[in-house]
C-alpha cells in the first residue's frame, strides 16, 4: 500500500471535518504506520495522545487496503463514536478513493438483543407463569413497553431501548450464546435480531465490537465473529485484563437459580430440578468466607466437594433434558434445547474450575450477597501468542499505552513495532501539573481532611468546573459528604445519575463539581470551560490484596511492584488526566493530592514520564493563581 496515498486521503478526508479540519503530525504519522504494518503482516502498538484522532489514523489505512477489519474497545461510548460519527464520515468522504462503498456493523455478545421467542413465551402469560419462572420477576409495564418497541425496532439491541429495564426483565426476554438454539433450532429464528447481527457483520467491511467479545473468540478459536484480516484492539491500555477475564470462567450461585427457573417450565416435579435451588445455597454459603481472596478448588473442605456435588448434579439434570416426548411443540423443544446448552456451559465451567490449569489461578470476588468464583490465566500472553497474534495483522493503540505492553500481551519481537506519535495539544500552553507535596502522607491519619480541606481551595479556586477523582469509594463519600453542602457550586456525586446523565449535567452546569471514582478514569470527554480542573486523590497503584495481581506478582517475584504496580498505576494516573484536555482550545490544571508524586524517588519519574509534558508545580499559592485566572477572577 502506497503510504503516500493514505497520508493524501487523510488529509483530504480530515479537511472535510466541521471547520475545515487542521493538520495533525501525529495521525498522518500513525496512519502511515498502519498502512506499513498491514502490509508487513504485523503487528503495532502505538501509543496516541488525546486529540490525535487515531480512529481515522487507523480506519483510512485499513479501508484503503481492502482489509475486513475488526475494532474492538474498552468502552461503549467509543463504540458509539465509531458506529455513529467515524464511520458515516469516511463513507461519506472517503468513497473516491476506494473501489466500494463503505459498510459497518456493530455486534455485541447475543444477550444485548431482545430474544422474539422469549417475547413469544412471556405472551402466553398463564402458561409462561407454570413453563418460566423468569416472567414472574418481571416487571409486567416494561415486558409491554419491550414487546411494542420490538415491533418497530431495526436492531433488537438492549442500547437503543428509551428507558433502562431492570435486570430480571431484561432476562425474561434475552438469552446468552450458551442458551441459544441457533436459527434453525428456533421457531422465531427468522426473524432473530441477534442472528441479523451477525448477518450484518458477516457482509460488513468494517466491525465494531468489545474487547470482551474479542477475547471469547479468541478463547474459541474464531467461532464468534467473522472472519477478518486485520485486528485493531483500541482502548489498548485495557486489553490485558479484559482479555483474561474473557478466557476464563466464572460461577455464581444466580446461575443456577436462573437455571432452576426455565429448566422448570420442561421438567416438572423433577428432584434434578430442585436440587438446583440447594446447589445455589451451597455456594452462597461456601464461597461468602473466600471473599476477597485466592481459593485452591482442588483442596477446599467446602467448596471442593461442592464442586463435585454440581458436576455429578449437572450432569443427571443433562441426562434428565434429553429425553423430550414427539409430541411436545416445537416452543417446548426449542426451549428444552435452550436449558441444554445453558445446563451444558454451566457445567462445562464447572469441570474448568475444578481442574485448573498450571497458569490459572481461582478467587472470589463480588460481594456477600453476591459471592463470585473466578478463574483466569495469570498471564494471557500464551493464550495471545498462540490464538491471535499469528493469525492476523493487528493494531493495538491508546492515548496510554503500560510500557510494558509488549510483553504483558506476548507480543512477538519479530513482528512487533512500536510507535508514540504524541499528542497535537500544547501542554505547556494549556495545563499546569500541581503535587499538593505539603500535604500529610496517604498513609497518615490525618490524610483525608487535608485532601478534604484543599480540594475545597481548589475548586473555590476554580470557581467549581471540577472532576474530581477517588481511588476509592470510601474516599468519595467522605470528601462528597464533607464538601457538599460546604461549596457555592453544585456537587454531584458519581450514583446521583446513569454514566450518560450524569456527564451531559456536569457539561450542562459550567460551574458544577462531579465527585467519581476509577470508572470516571476514563469516558469523560467535557470539552470547554465546565472542566478546569481535575484533582485525584491517591496515585492510583493497584489494590495490593487483588487475588489476580497478587499472583501474577508471586509470578514475577522481587520485580513485581515495578513491572506490574507501577506501570499499571502510571497508566491510570495519565488517563485520569487525560480527562482534562480535550480540544486545542481547553485549559486547566491536573491537581494530584499525593505528596509521594513529588517526593518518592523510586517510582515518580516513571509517573511522570507517562503524563503529558505539562509545566510543574507544588506551589499551592502558584495553582490558585493559576486557577483564578482561568475563572476570571
Amino acid at each position: 500500500m502506497d503510504t503516500e496515498a493514505v497520508a493524501v486521503a487523510l488529509e483530504e478526508v480530515t479537511g472535510q471535518l466541521p471547520g475545515g479540519g487542521e493538520r495533525r503530525p501525529g495521525q498522518e504519522a500513525m496512519a502511515r504506520a498502519v498502512a506499513e504494518v498491514i502490509d508487513a503482516d504485523g503487528l503495532l502498538s502505538v501509543q496516541a495522545g488525546t486529540g490525535t484522532g487515531k480512529t481515522l489514523a487507523y480506519l483510512v489505512p485499513a479501508l484503503l487496503a481492502g482489509r475486513r477489519t475488526i475494532v474492538a474497545t474498552a468502552t461503549k461510548a467509543l463504540q458509539d463514536q465509531l458506529a455513529g460519527s467515524d464511520l458515516p464520515f469516511l463513507a461519506e468522504h472517503l468513497g473516491e478513493h476506494l473501489d466500494e462503498p463503505v459498510t459497518w456493523a456493530v455486534l455485541k455478545g447475543r444477550s444485548n438483543y431482545v430474544c422474539l421467542q422469549r417475547l413469544a413465551e412471556v405472551a402466553q402469560a398463564d402458561v409462561q407463569q407454570t413453563l418460566d419462572g423468569l416472567a414472574e420477576q418481571a416487571d409486567d409495564e416494561q415486558l409491554a413497553a419491550i414487546a411494542d418497541w420490538a415491533t418497530d425496532t431495526d436492531t433488537g439491541d438492549r442500547a437503543e431501548l428509551p428507558f433502562e429495564p431492570s435486570p430480571s426483565t431484561w432476562s425474561a426476554v434475552s438469552i446468552g450464546a450458551h442458551e441459544c438454539p441457533g436459527r434453525l433450532r428456533c421457531p422465531s429464528g427468522e426473524g432473530c435480531f441477534a442472528e441479523q447481527a451477525r448477518d450484518r457483520a458477516a457482509g460488513a467491511q468494517v466491525v465494531v465490537t468489545n474487547l470482551h467479545l474479542y477475547g471469547i473468540d479468541v478463547a474459541t478459536g474464531g467461532t464468534i465473529l467473522p472472519e477478518h484480516d486485520l485486528a485493531v484492539l483500541d482502548e489498548a491500555h485495557a486489553a490485558e485484563d479484559i482479555l483474561a477475564a474473557a478466557v476464563g470462567a466464572e460461577l455464581f450461585a444466580g446461575r443456577f437459580r436462573t437455571l432452576r427457573r426455565v429448566a422448570s417450565g420442561v421438567l416438572t416435579r423433577s428432584s434434578e430440578v430442585d436440587d438446583l435451588d440447594d446447589l445455589a445455597g451451597r455456594f452462597d454459603e461456601a464461597l461468602a468466607g473466600h471473599l476477597g481472596k485466592r481459593l485452591d478448588t482442588t483442596d477446599d473442605a467446602l467448596v471442593t466437594p461442592l464442586l463435585e456435588l454440581a458436576d455429578t448434579r449437572l450432569e443427571s439434570l443433562l441426562s434428565a433434558l434429553r429425553v423430550v416426548p414427539d409430541d411436545t411443540t416445537a416452543e417446548a423443544k426449542a426451549r428444552a434445547q435452550r436449558i441444554l446448552l445453558s445446563a451444558g456451559s454451566l457445567l462445562g465451567d464447572i469441570q474448568a474450575i475444578r481442574a485448573p490449569g498450571d497458569g490459572d489461578v481461582t478467587w472470589v470476588e463480588g460481594s456477600r450477597n453476591r459471592p463470585v468464583l473466578c478463574m483466569s490465566p495469570v498471564v494471557v500472553a500464551p493464550v495471545l501468542a498462540e490464538q491471535l497474534w499469528p493469525r492476523r495483522p493487528a493494531v493495538l493503540t491508546s492515548a496510554t499505552l503500560p510500557p510494558n505492553v509488549v510483553d504483558r500481551l506476548g507480543l512477538p519481537e519479530d513482528r512487533h513495532r512500536a510507535e508514540d506519535v504524541g499528542s497535537p495539544f500544547d501542554f505547556e500552553r494549556q495545563t499546569l501539573l500541581y503535587c499538593a507535596a505539603h500535604l500529610p502522607d496517604p498513609r497518615e491519619p490525618g490524610f483525608r481532611d487535608a485532601v478534604h480541606a484543599e480540594l475545597e481551595r481548589l475548586i473555590l479556586a476554580a470557581g467549581g468546573r471540577t472532576l474530581a477523582l477517588f481511588t476509592s469509594w470510601a474516599g468519595l463519600d467522605a470528601a462528597h459528604a464533607h464538601l457538599v453542602d460546604r461549596l457555592p457550586v453544585r456537587v454531584l456525586h458519581q450514583n446521583d445519575l446513569p454514566k450518560p446523565a450524569l456527564i451531559e449535567a456536569f457539561a450542562a452546569d459550567e460551574t458544577s463539581c462531579l465527585f467519581g471514582t476509577r470508572s470516571l478514569f476514563q469516558g469523560i470527554d467535557v470539552p470547554g470551560p465546565a472542566l478546569s480542573l481535575v484533582t485525584i486523590d491517591r496515585i492510583p497503584f493497584p489494590r495490593p490484596d487483588n487475588p489476580l495481581l497478587s499472583a501474577r506478582r508471586e509470578r514475577v517475584g522481587d520485580r513485581a511492584f515495578g513491572e506490574i504496580d507501577v506501570p499499571m498505576a502510571a497508566t491510570d494516573l495519565a488517563q485520569a488526566a487525560g480527562r482534562l484536555i480535550r480540544t486545542a482550545t481547553d485549559v486547566g490544571a491536573v491537581a494530584v493530592l499525593d505528596r509521594r508524586l513529588a517526593k518518592n524517588r523510586s517510582y515518580r519519574h516513571l509517573l511522570l514520564d507517562a503524563l503529558p509534558p505539562m509545566p510543574r508545580t507544588a506551589d499551592p499559592d502558584e495553582v490558585e493563581r493559576f486557577l483564578r485566572s482561568l475563572s476570571g477572577e
